[in-house]
């Protein structure tokens, strides 16, 4: 992990980054992968749950909502 590379989970509000890289295999990096978080990818954190959990992120100008166990295995650098 690079210096700049932080978890996608980490990111508040407003946030937008750029996917690096996944940390995840199988059925989970396919589902990554087609929910269009390639490295590459531009994302903006729009908005979390009361209880933080899942958090509504837009992807490739979609909203997407992940849980902190799927995102935490993002990596991405702030933009």
């Amino acid at each position: 992990m690079d210096n700049n590379e932080v978890k996608l989970s980490n990111l508040k509000v407003g946030d937008k980054c750029k996917v690096v890289s996944l940390l995840c295999v199988g059925l989970t990096r396919r589902r990554m992968l087609d929910l269009g978080l390639i490295p590459g990818s531009y994302v903006e954190v729009i908005r979390k749950s009361p209880l933080g959990d899942p958090i509504a992120y837009n992807i490739r100008g979609a909203t997407i909502a992940l849980r902190k166990e799927e995102s935490s295995q993002i990596l991405v650098n702030l933009i």
